[in-house]
C-alpha cells in the first residue's frame, strides 16, 4: 500500500505528533509499504530525505515551537502523482490537513484522520485567544472528521469525546506506538553522572515540552514538596520551553533548586538513557489525547504518577503500574511520588509498567492502523482519479477547492449561530433549544 501522510509537525521538531508520524512511517516501511510524508520546511531539518516532501513554512509562529506551513496550490501535484498513493492520512484538521483533504478529493482517494490533539488547549498560541477561539478549535476539528472516511482516536477517552461532540462515528482506537524493546535498555548512570545526581538518589523524572498547556506549575509544586520531604530525592526535567523559568522559581521558593536538574531537549538514545536515570515518572498534563511519554516511561520500567485525564486514564492503573490521582492536590501528588519510589512498591509497579507498555508496541499499533486503512479503502470503493488527465484533472482540483469552501462555510454558519444563541436576550423564543448537530448544518 502507498500511504500519503500530511503533518504540520515533523523532524527536527521533538513532540508527540512528530514522533508518532515518524514511528508509524518507519513501521509501515519495515512491513513493506511505501510512505511519502508532506511536512513543513524547518530549520535544522535533515539534508537528504528521500521519502519526505517539504513545503514553505513560517518558522516558530507567535514565539512558539510550532511552524505554520504555507502550501502553494499545485506545488505538490507532481510529487503526489509520481508516488501514486492508495490512501491519504492526515494528522491535523487544518493547514496541511486542508491540503490532505484537497488531495484526497482531487484524486478520489480515501482520507483517514488521526485526532492527535485537543486543540482547544493550544489556542493561547493564537493572537486573540478567548473562549470563542477555543470553541472554534473544537468545531474545526469536529467538522473535519466529516470530510474523512475513517477517523483514528489515540485512546478510548478521545473516541468517547468525539462521540459526545457529534463527530464522524467511524472511529477506531489506535494508540501511537513505542519501540518497547529499545526503550527497555538504557544507561542508568550516564545522566546522573553528567548532571551531578548521586548514584543512590531517588529521582523523579519528567519529559516533554515545557509549555503552558502541560500544567507544569502544578507539577513543580508537587514535585518540590516531595523533594522537601525527602532530602535524597532529585528532579530530572527533560525538555525546553517557556515554563522553565517558572519551574526554577517554584524550586527556589521551596528551597530545593540545587536538586532540580534540566537536561534540555534530547533525542534518540539520549532520551532513553534519561528515562533510565529516573525512578518514577511524574505527569500532570490534562491536555493529552494519549500521553505517549507515559507509555515510553513504562517501557523503561518506570511507575507513573499522573492526574486522571483523557489519554492517561487508559494507561495508568492506580495502585498497579503507578498512581492515578482524581484531583489536583499537590500534597497528595507528592506523597504518591514518594510511595512509588520506595523499594517494594517500585519493584512491583515497575513489572506492571513493563507489562502495560507491551500493549503499546509500535509494530502492533502499526498493524491496527493498517486495518483502518483497509476499512477506508473498502468503504470508499474504486479510486481512479490519479490517472485522469487534461480537463478531468482540472475539474477534480476545482471540485476539491469547492468542497473545502463548503466545509469552511458550514463551520462559519455554526459559529455564527452559536454566537447568536449566546448573545440574544433571555426572553427570545427558543433560547433554551438544543444545538443543531454540527454536521447537519
Amino acid at each position: 500500500m502507498n500511504v500519503l501522510m500530511f503533518t504540520n509537525t515533523y523532524l527536527p521538531i521533538v513532540g508527540g505528533v512528530s514522533e508518532s508520524v515518524q514511528r508509524l512511517k518507519q513501521q509501515l516501511q519495515q512491513a513493506g509499504h511505501q510512505v511519502l510524508v508532506v511536512a513543513p520546511r524547518l530549520e535544522g531539518q535533515p539534508r537528504h530525505e528521500r521519502d519526505v516532501v517539504r513545503v514553505a513554512a513560517v518558522q516558530q509562529f507567535n514565539g512558539s515551537d510550532f511552524s505554520i506551513p504555507v502550501p502553494i496550490p499545485g506545488q505538490l501535484f507532481d510529487a503526489i502523482e509520481a508516488f501514486e498513493p492508495d490512501i491519504v492520512h492526515s494528522h491535523h484538521p487544518f493547514l496541511l490537513g486542508d491540503t490532505a483533504a484537497r488531495a484526497a478529493d482531487t484524486y478520489g482517494l480515501p482520507l483517514v484522520f488521526t485526532h492527535h490533539t485537543l486543540y482547544e488547549h493550544y489556542t493561547h498560541y493564537v493572537p486573540g485567544d478567548s473562549p470563542r477561539m477555543q470553541r472554534f478549535a473544537v468545531a474545526l476539528a469536529t467538522q473535519y472528521t466529516w470530510l474523512c472516511d475513517e477517523v483514528i482516536a489515540p485512546s478510548e477517552s478521545i473516541r468517547d469525546l468525539l462521540a459526545a461532540r457529534a463527530a464522524n462515528p467511524d472511529v477506531s482506537v489506535v494508540p501511537s506506538g513505542v519501540d518497547t524493546e529499545r526503550f527497555a535498555i538504557g544507561d542508568r548512570l550516564r545522566w546522573r553522572q553528567q548532571l551531578g545526581i548521586p548514584e543512590q538518589a531517588r529521582v523523579v523524572g519528567h519529559l516533554g515540552r515545557l509549555a503552558r498547556e502541560k500544567n507544569l506549575a502544578f507539577l513543580a509544586e508537587a514535585v518540590c514538596e516531595a523533594l522537601q520531604q525527602d532530602e535524597q530525592s532529585w528532579w530530572l526535567v527533560v525538555g525546553q520551553g517557556e515554563a522553565m523559568a517558572e519551574i526554577k522559581d517554584i524550586a527556589s521558593h521551596h528551597g530545593v533548586a540545587e536538586r532540580v536538574c534540566f537536561a534540555g531537549r534530547l533525542q534518540g538514545q539520549d532520551v532513553i538513557d534519561a528515562y533510565h536515570a529516573m525512578d518514577v515518572f511524574a505527569f500532570a498534563s490534562c491536555s493529552e489525547t494519549q500521553g505517549m511519554v507515559v507509555a515510553e516511561a513504562m517501557a523503561a520500567g518506570l511507575p507513573v504518577v499522573a492526574l486522571e485525564a483523557p489519554g492517561v486514564r487508559e494507561v495508568v492503573e492506580d495502585g498497579c503500574n503507578g498512581r492515578l490521582l482524581q484531583h489536583p492536590d499537590s500534597g497528595a501528588f507528592a506523597r504518591a511520588l514518594l510511595e512509588c519510589m520506595s523499594g517494594a512498591s517500585r519493584m512491583a509497579m515497575s513489572e506492571a509498567a513493563l507489562a502495560t507498555a507491551a500493549m503499546y508496541d509500535e509494530a502492533r499499533c502499526a498493524q491496527r492502523c493498517l486495518h483502518v486503512y483497509r476499512l477506508a479503502v473498502a468503504r470508499g470503493g474504486p479510486f481512479t482519479h490519479a490517472d485522469d488527465g487534461g480537463w478531468d484533472r482540472v475539474r477534480s482540483r476545482l471540485g476539491a477547492e469547492w468542497h473545502m469552501i463548503c466545509h469552511r462555510g458550514r463551520l462559519l454558519r455554526h459559529l455564527v449561530r452559536e454566537q447568536w444563541r449566546e448573545e440574544r436576550p433571555s426572553w427570545w423564543p427558543g433560547k433554551r433549544e438544543d444545538e443543531t448537530e454540527l454536521h447537519e448544518e
